[in-house]
């Protein structure tokens, strides 16, 4: 190779810059083949397959194309595969891991796919979503500022997924249970703080260990206050969760190792789960059975064991360790998980011991807990000491009191009664649970006993602990945990007051010593004065006093029940919430919601008193004064903000009763009713409401009214469904029909104007804008009520037809579209519809149409509508469109009268005018002309009113419905119009195209054109060159059926005939040249008299009348021959007939040996002429004799149609000028 042709070598710089780019284009190319093929595929497998390596290639070989295919990914979101969409899950949390910034894209999805109903698909999106949070605050704490909105919808989005988490807790289903509590455990540990105690597992990346000290103290969305009561509130949903009684085992298994794991990496929760784990031991759910009790002790121990060894533990081994032996756990394996005291906790020991020594403050300490299970419960660690004047949870104030009474006697007394209670047959759960006592009637098992009936007391509300704690207030700004029965959130106390036990320490030492008491002196008796000795409370005792006082009353709820007090004891709380307010609402709203069907009527009494007082029926500590509604509006929207976010269905019905029962309507509730029938849940039980105040509250009716009107253009359907059918429902009654017309005619004006007005948006709160032209779906607004209330009123079409006739094209074509169902359910005989035909507004008569289609739409057009069309296609719009309708309705005469008009329609129109003449689709009527009359009289249509090939056109719609036209049909058809005189232009052509389609009937066409002959037809034009077409091709298969004679049949035909089919090459040349002449527009040749070879016969007129060409004397004597052929085969059957007398035998013998003979003749003579063909270069066959042996019958139509068109100009611009524009 020369040193020219060889290319130029590159540097090493633009190698690389090319292989980078036919590799990122390469790339481009491979993603987009495999998500196409993914469409297109139908088995999971293989889309997952493919959608996976676009994964990898997108997210990790190239990030840069994320963006580009991240829509086309997430369209399979609603593929049919639940594997697929499970796919696409995992997707989307590693594409946001990838680029945070396509969360925004990514949320709406992933809300999708949390509400999908397959329950796998669910269970993998509540997987992903505590990635998901993890990487949304990592995205919103790194990201910079600006850009808003977008965090403020991802952020809002997550919110609402949680906030769907805390309904799912409480799912039927199992799976999707067990994927929530795993969903709060790194919820928890997200909002939670780390210690130095706190655990961090193998493989932790910085991602995954977010918690609250990584986020910014001053952070927009991210309010760490806030975040910090959520993620605690979600660990006492576990814990809520965990003391359920009905709790599945599964369930309950994984919530353990949950709360486990919160405990070791978040040690501020360590007392919580010790003492939720105490309760669950005495209190396991009665719905387990025997081996599920047994895996769950087992699950229980395992983690107790591996709380234990963990470095926060040392304040709780006595608890751990005696609930350890309760579960089996054998001294050997309690000792080995014993934790490791490090150096830092025996120096913190160590300063904490030295100034308490000094001080003189006895402290008890523990006797080697190390080498007995049971442990004394007043003493306290030698690493960590606690002062003995140090408050106790109600659990161990339960148990020292119950301890005390501990005693043999009362021992046997609770014995005693229990015998009475007793089963015949130990039941399997106390059999399961039960563990024998190693150490009965040792001062650690009477406190073990004690703390286990503590346990139990407490969880049911009972014990000493909990009425101490509740008739304590706080102190220094703190108090102790107020216990809730639902839930075992109480903590192990080892700080009491917000001091830890070094500062209590410290503050007893540094307290100084009292000065010794002085004697006292003796004085004169003084009258005792309350006033004297009592001091006014701060307002936050006085707050916590009222609160417990009220509290006590809630409880109180079996006491008035058996003093026949619970009326006062409503009238009582309905009272004092009204006056004081504050807290007290709280705590009367979350008892009313703890068991709404009992304390509904305290609901009640509540909102009653608020009114009374508002309106200054009762008297008030701020005198006489009319206050505002505020307090009223406050209670009506807590109690229904309340039942409405509450999935059970009961609620329902206690949200409707409560607002027609309501005293008064604010306008906050009305809002909230708006925001109810917005669910598609309760849709119909919100409508109803409305409707309901609408009809018991004459005041305020159009104020609700208006609501629902508003409601009718909403843009959910089902709300506009079920609002449009409440208003024609109210539509109804005469006092309402008029407000509710009204408002629909002035919305259907609304249409009138240049464009949209603000008015119409007064509802749709989810626009960002307004638009400045009208849309579809703006104009349907407007629509959906007037035309919802036209089966009701049927005169209301007048209005539309005149709005119809002054509106834009846009506006015209949606009204158009929509008109179809309350058009039938107005029905065909609706006299204003028949008055809106019959009227037809100028500007209209598109309506009018459609209307008149609507109703005839697979229904028999009625007498009255057809008239009706009738009289305003002749008298007003002479508008054949009018008729397509009401065809079937006409006369056969008025049809075919119509039919020149119809077929130069638009041909989508025509095909409907002949599926109506032919009686297609579900259409239940009969057509006024059968198949054979509609062809014959599109045959007979005057060419000087419709042009040739409109024509042709509408025959050829007849002939592709090749059910209906039939061989037989198109026979009858073909009959009638050869007797016609004269014989239609398109006859021949007809005839042609019966023949290519059922070339059976080769017969009858011979017949056919032997008759033509006796009816002179070389007398008109177009039908003599559709004679010749039709000889030419006929004489070939002629050929071929004769070629297929024995010798002896071959010997009956003349020689004559036989010249006639089988014509010289030299003459079919020539005629071709004549052909081409007379295309090019030499119409006649002339010929020298001697080529005039024309026979007289009997059939024919003299040659010198007509003169007809050469060609055509051939052609006829073509069709005579092939005449005698068959006079001269019938003979020759006749013939065989006779010899059909000889022997049997004979006659057979004489059959086969035939046979054999011509079989073999006929395949040499097609042999030698196939030879014959294929090298005679002589052989010249015309360019149209080919054409017309090989193409399709379709194709020799085509060209059959080239020389038959006789439309001159003139008639063409005559046919444009009838043609009706569109």
């Amino acid at each position: 190779m020369s040193a020219e042709s060889q290319p130029t070598p590159l540097s090493t710089a633009a190698q690389f810059f090319m292989d980078e780019e036919e590799g990122s284009t390469s790339t481009y190319d491979r993603v987009v083949e495999l998500v196409n093929q993914a469409t297109l595929m139908q088995k999971d497998v293989q889309k997952i397959g493919n959608l996976r390596q676009v994964q990898e290639l997108i997210v990790h070989k190239e990030p840069g194309l994320l963006d580009n295919f991240l829509e086309e990914m997430l369209a399979f979101q609603s593929d049919k595969g639940n594997e697929v969409r499970k796919f696409i899950v995992s997707f989307i949390e590693e594409a946001c891991k990838k680029e945070p910034d396509l969360l925004g894209k990514c949320m709406p999805c992933l809300q999708v796919l949390l509400q999908d109903e397959n329950v796998n698909v669910q269970k993998k999106t509540i997987l992903v979503l505590p990635n998901i949070y993890r990487t949304i605050v990592w995205w919103l704490i790194k990201s910079k500022p600006g850009n808003d909105e977008e965090k403020s919808f991802v952020w809002e989005s997550m919110k609402a997924m949680k906030n769907k988490m805390y309904e799912l807790i409480d799912s039927e289903n199992d799976g999707i249970r067990t994927h929530v509590v795993k969903f709060f455990e790194g919820y928890v540990l997200a909002l939670s703080r780390k210690t130095s105690e706190s655990e961090v597992p193998k493989g932790m990346t910085p991602e995954k260990a977010l918690t609250l000290d990584d986020i910014p103290n001053e952070h927009k969305f991210l309010k760490l206050k806030r975040l910090e009561e959520e993620g605690t509130k979600g660990f006492d949903i576990m814990l809520r969760f965990q003391a359920s009684p009905h709790i599945s085992s599964i369930n309950l298994m994984t919530v353990m190792g949950s709360i486990t794991t919160i405990a070791k990496q978040r040690p501020d929760y360590f007392s919580k789960v010790v003492q939720a784990f105490e309760a669950l031991q005495v209190n396991l759910p009665p719905t387990l059975a025997k081996s599920q009790v047994s895996s769950v002790r087992k699950n229980l121990k395992m983690h107790m064991l591996s709380l234990l060894r963990h470095p926060a533990s040392q304040d709780y081994i006595p608890q751990i360790t005696t609930l350890l032996t309760d579960l089996g756990a054998t001294n050997s394996e309690v000792m080995k998980s014993m934790p490791k005291i490090d150096e830092s906790r025996k120096r913190k020991a160590e300063e904490a011991s030295a100034p308490a020594k000094k001080a003189k403050v006895e402290i008890e300490q523990e006797e080697d807990y190390l080498t007995t299970p049971f442990v004394e419960r007043g003493t306290t660690s030698v690493l960590k000491q606690k002062p003995a004047d140090l408050q106790h949870t109600a659990i161990d104030i339960t148990s020292n009191d119950l301890y005390e009474r501990l005693t043999p006697h009362n021992v046997a007394d609770l014995v005693l009664i229990s015998m009475v209670m007793l089963p015949e047959t130990m039941p399997a759960h106390f059999q399961s649970t039960y563990t024998p006592i190693a150490a009965a009637g040792t001062e650690a098992q009477k406190k073990h006993m004690a703390r286990l009936l503590a346990t139990q007391l407490t969880t049911a509300g009972m014990g000493k602990g909990i009425r101490e704690q509740s008739d304590t207030s706080k102190e220094d700004g703190s108090a102790s945990p107020e216990y809730q029965p639902t839930s075992p959130k109480q903590t192990i106390q080892t700080v009491v007051g917000g001091l830890t036990a070094q500062e209590i320490e410290d503050h007893i030492i540094s307290r100084p010593s009292m000065p010794a008491p002085m004697l006292p002196v003796k004085r004169g008796i003084k009258i005792f004065k309350l006033g004297a000795i009592t001091q006014p409370l701060d307002r936050d005792r006085l707050d916590n006093m009222t609160a417990s006082a009220f509290k006590r009353i809630l409880k109180a709820e079996k006491n008035a029940a058996k003093g026949n007090a619970l009326q006062a004891r409503t009238k009582l709380l309905a009272s004092l919430t009204s006056q004081f307010g504050g807290e007290l609402k709280n705590l009367l709203q979350e008892y009313i919601f703890e068991d709404l069907r009992t304390h509904s009527d305290l609901a009640f009494a509540w909102l009653y008193q608020e009114y009374a007082n508002c309106q200054g029926f009762c008297a008030s500590s701020l005198g006489n004064e009319r206050l505002s509604m505020a307090s009223y509006d406050e209670c009506l929207t807590r109690l229904l903000s309340g039942l409405m976010e509450r999935p059970e269905h009961p609620t329902q019905g206690l949200f409707h009763r409560l607002l027609l029962e309501a005293p008064a309507i604010t306008d906050n509730a009305l809002e909230i009713l708006r925001r109810f029938f917005v669910d598609e849940s309760k849709v119909v039980g919100g409508m109803n409401t409305l409707k309901d105040l609408i009809l018991t509250r004459p005041e305020h009716r159009l104020r609700f009214l208006g609501i629902l009107l508003e409601s009718c253009s909403h843009e959910k359907p089902e709300v506009r469904g079920v609002a449009i059918r409440v208003t024609k429902k109210l539509y109804e009654n005469e006092n309402l029909c008029g407000p509710i017309e009204k408002y629909a005619q002035r919305t259907l004006k609304l249409l009138l104007d240049p464009k949209p007005p603000p008015e119409i948006f007064g509802n749709l709160r989810n626009k960002e804008f307004i638009p400045d032209a009208w849309t579809e779906d703006v104009i349907k607004m407007c629509l959906y009520l007037y035309l919802g209330l036209l089966p009701c009123n049927h005169k209301l079409i007048h209005e539309l037809a005149v709005i119809y006739t002054g509106a834009i094209a846009d506006i015209k074509r949606t009204i158009l579209r929509t008109l179809e169902t309350p058009v039938k359910g107005m029905g065909m005989q609706s006299p204003e519809l028949l008055t809106l035909v019959e009227s037809c507004p100028k500007g209209a008569e598109t309506l009018v149409t459609r209307v008149i289609h609507i109703l005839t739409d697979k229904a028999t057009p009625s007498p009255e509508l057809v008239e009706r069309v009738r009289d305003l296609y002749h008298k007003r719009v002479p508008d054949v469109r009018f008729l397509i309708p009401v065809l079937n309705g006409l006369t056969k005469s008025e049809v075919i009268a119509a039919l020149s008009k119809l077929i130069k329609l638009n041909p989508i129109v025509v095909k409907e005018v002949f599926n109506r003449l032919l009686g297609h689709g579900d259409a239940a009527y009969n057509s006024p002309l059968s198949p054979v009359e509609l062809l014959i009289a599109l045959h007979n249509i005057d060419p000087t009113k419709c042009d040739m090939k409109t024509i042709i056109k509408a025959t050829n719609l007849c002939f592709s419905e090749k059910n209906i036209y039939t061989q037989e049909v198109l026979a009858v058809v073909m009959k009638t119009l050869m007797e016609q005189t004269p014989i239609p232009t398109l006859f021949m052509r007809t005839v042609l195209q019966s023949l290519s389609m059922y070339p059976r009937i080769i017969g009858f066409v011979l017949n056919i054109l032997q008759r033509l002959i006796t009816k002179q037809v070389w007398k008109q034009k177009k039908v003599w060159e559709g004679f010749i077409r039709c000889c030419q091709q006929l004489r070939e298969p002629l050929l071929d059926h004769v070629n297929t004679f024995t010798a002896h049949q071959k010997a009956c035909i003349p020689r004559t005939i036989m010249n006639v089919l089988e014509k010289d090459p030299e003459e079919e040349k020539r005629k071709q040249e004549e052909k081409r002449n007379i295309e090019e527009g030499q119409n006649f040749i002339m010929l020298q008299p001697h080529q005039i070879k024309l026979e007289k016969t009997d059939s024919f007129e003299p040659a010198s009348q007509f003169m007809p060409p050469p060609k055509d004397v051939t052609e006829i004597r073509t069709v005579q021959v092939l005449s005698d052929g068959n006079r001269n085969i019938d003979g020759d059957r006749q013939r065989q007939e006779a010899e059909k007398q000889r022997s049997s035998e004979e006659i057979q013998q004489d059959d086969d040996r035939r046979k054999r003979d011509d079989d073999r003749r006929k395949e040499d003579e097609r042999r030698k002429r196939d030879e014959k063909r294929s090298t005679d270069p002589r052989r010249v066959k015309s360019d149209r004799d080919v054409m017309m042996r090989d193409v399709s019958p379709e194709n020799t139509l085509a060209i059959a149609e080239e020389p038959m068109d006789t439309t001159d100009s003139s008639s063409r611009r005559e046919s444009r000028r009838d043609r009706p524009r569109h």
